[in-house]
């Protein structure tokens, strides 16, 4: 149980890190990394603040998720991901929540595709 549950982390670790590294690439006026190493930091930080952070701020903010029909995640997620950018520091920063919510509705989009269409079927075959 242990076991499976490491791996999967650490492969969510490695696809966001994947994803940063890609965004800060083509979003570079949004997004700014310094290197692999800041971004594997980055990337452990934000499912550091996912498992622990996330389930208290979706708790607290349930109705407003309610009443938005579940899009106040994204605001969660763009926190979160703007934390991570204010723990690193200059490693990795992005340009403003406006930056960070864009960024955070790209890489769940990119995170469902890649679970979808990746990790799914190689996992039943």
């Amino acid at each position: 149980m242990l076991k499976k549950w490491f791996a999967n982390t650490l492969l969510n670790i490695i696809i966001n890190m994947i994803i940063l590294m890609t965004l800060a690439g083509y979003l570079h006026t949004m997004v700014h990394l310094s290197g692999i190493g800041t971004a594997f930091a980055a990337s452990v930080i934000l499912s550091f603040l996912n498992v622990f952070v996330r389930p208290v701020l979706i708790l607290f903010s349930l109705p407003a998720t309610i009443v938005t029909l579940g899009f106040f995640i994204f605001i969660i997620n763009a926190l979160m991901l703007y934390l991570t950018s204010v723990i690193i520091g200059p490693g990795f920063q992005i340009d403003g929540f406006g930056s960070a919510l864009i960024v955070a509705i790209i890489m769940a989009i990119c995170q469902l595709i890649i679970q979808t269409f990746i990790i799914k079927p190689l996992r039943r075959g």
